[in-house]
């Protein structure tokens, strides 16, 4: 398994898809039950399968990911190629991005020196969608980019 297993709240909003994806194989439900049954090993690897198949969908159309701790905000914008992050630190030890009051914190002092801004990028390397799933696996999320778009035209990069 190249990723990891969809959570059970996953498979069952994506339902009607691991089924299409059991018929492509020539699996109807009452196979399945069968195989579920008899040879729970191979219906492990089926799940695997459809769950390695999903994340590679995902990742390949992602564009922008977010990570928010208390004191940081990690903006990542990516093509194909390459990887660039938007990092903003309050150097406040008493705010939390995680909380409202934290983000209104911020948008008041975004230009003050009570926050810092740094941005970078690199190439990915060989395995663009396993990089981006490793940032995922560290707690950010699938992002529209609204705000790395934002701070990328403030900072005019």
């Amino acid at each position: 398994m190249k990723y990891s297993r969809l959570t059970k709240e996953q498979f069952e909003e994506l339902h009607p898809e691991f089924t299409n994806f059991l018929a492509s194989q020539q699996i109807d439900k009452n196979e399945w039950d069968k195989i579920k049954a008899e040879k729970p090993e191979v219906a492990e690897q089926e799940l695997d399968v459809f769950s390695d198949l999903i994340w590679e969908g995902v990742l390949s159309n992602a564009k922008y990911l977010e990570h928010y701790s208390p004191s940081h905000i990690f903006l990542f914008g990516f093509d194909d190629t390459e990887i660039n992050t938007i990092v903003i630190k309050a150097l406040q030890s008493d705010i939390d991005f995680l909380t409202k009051e934290g983000l209104q914190w911020l948008s008041d002092a975004v230009f003050t020196e009570a926050v810092e801004i740094r941005h970078g990028g690199k190439k990915f390397g060989e395995d663009r969608n396993a990089e981006l799933f490793s940032i995922i696996q560290q707690g950010a999320i699938l992002s529209e980019g609204v705000l790395y778009t934002q701070f990328k035209d403030m900072l005019k990069l």
